[in-house]
């Protein structure tokens, strides 16, 4: 199961990170939502996620980290959630005022020429 997590959380950093150097907004801001996807899964994975206990105390039960979950990564990943939801809200409206000023989507506001990409004439 670690591993899994492991591959996960390494998959989605690198897919974010590529697609965040990508010259183009729509795939800068799909970057950082996928690396705000690889850090939430990071947090709880390095909370000792564990099944079945509670991360509430309860009556009768050993007050022991044996017995209980780590209730700070899940409060930490669902505040990260809905902080990244926003940002990623507001960087699509940031991308669309650009987009509808400068009538192209490339990062820098303007295409790059044929010469540039390495394109024949």
């Amino acid at each position: 199961m670690e591993f899994a997590i492991a591959t996960a959380i390494g998959v989605l950093a690198a897919s974010g990170l590529y697609l965040m150097l990508r010259a183009r907004t729509f795939d800068v801001i799909l970057g950082l939502t996928l690396l705000s996807y690889a850090t939430n899964l990071m947090i709880f994975a390095a909370g000792r996620p564990v099944v079945g206990k509670p991360p509430v105390l309860r009556d009768g039960v050993e007050f022991t980290l044996a017995n209980y979950a780590d209730p700070l990564p899940q409060a930490l990943v669902l505040t990260a959630i809905v902080i990244a939801f926003a940002m990623t809200a507001v960087a699509v409206v940031i991308a669309m005022r650009e987009h509808a000023d400068l009538h192209t989507d490339h990062v820098d506001g303007e295409e790059p020429d044929e010469q540039q990409r390495g394109g024949a004439r």
